[in-house]
């Protein structure tokens, strides 16, 4: 790795998904203002709206939204085409 290119304030840091209260510590340059104590440990708080244990795609929680009944007109107008190739 080069010398001197590299940021110097490139850190562990603690990121809590305030949706949920989850909290993880990567490495980061982020800039916070706050702080939280985990495991006698010190670290740099950023509050996040969304992450992986409340996003619903990654929790499985996800919903199909059908407006006007799109996904049965789509699945009734290509049926007909998956019967034939059987």
């Amino acid at each position: 790795m080069k010398s001197g290119i590299h940021p110097e304030n490139y850190r562990p840091v603690a990121f809590r998904d305030m949706s949920n209260g989850d909290t993880f510590i990567s490495r980061s340059t982020v800039a916070a203002k706050e702080t939280v104590e985990i495991d006698g440990i010190t670290y740099p708080l950023v509050k996040l709206e969304i992450s992986n244990s409340s996003h619903p795609f990654y929790t499985g929680k996800s919903k199909l939204v059908d407006t006007a009944g799109r996904v049965d007109k789509f699945l009734n107008r290509y049926a007909k085409r998956g019967e034939a190739k059987k």
